[in-house]
């Protein structure tokens, strides 16, 4: 069954949340996981891939835009409709910056979500944790200190 991690950030802004993302893909890549960070529109899909190039100086992520012809390659895709292709080795994660829950989630064996302290985003956020909740899914919540 699919572990659901919520991360509460203290911060406000989009930029806070992206930046804690690209760490948090850093960390779990790390892990052994191939990951998909799920994007809000493309807008965010396409900032998050320049972000994942430029958050440390001294980190470097493989990723590719789902789509392209290296995102069969690389341990790390990102996407805003569908869901990446099953077939690689490894355990699939999924680190989800959609205001709701994408209806193929149960495919990863982990989810992370982040929330920040904007009202929209603790609204939708709310409404995702009693989601996975009613169904039975293990959430954890993980308060971040700035």
């Amino acid at each position: 069954m699919t572990q659901v991690d919520f991360y509460v950030l203290p911060d406000t802004t989009l930029e806070a949340r992206l930046a804690f993302a690209c760490r948090l893909a850093e960390t779990i890549q790390r892990k052994g996981y191939r990951l998909h960070l799920h994007a809000e529109d493309e807008a965010m899909a396409r900032e998050l891939d320049d972000k994942l190039w430029t958050f440390r100086p001294d980190a470097y992520l493989p990723h590719a835009l789902l789509g392209s012809d290296m995102a069969d390659s690389v341990p790390v895709t990102i996407g805003w409709e569908h869901p990446p292709e099953p077939g690689q080795d490894g355990p699939m994660a999924m680190l989800n910056l959609d205001p709701g829950i994408p209806e193929w989630f149960s495919r990863f064996e982990r989810v992370a979500e982040i929330i920040n302290q904007h009202q929209q985003v603790l609204v939708a956020k709310r409404e995702c944790w009693q989601t996975y909740k009613q169904r039975g899914y293990p959430v954890k919540a993980h308060q971040l200190r700035g």
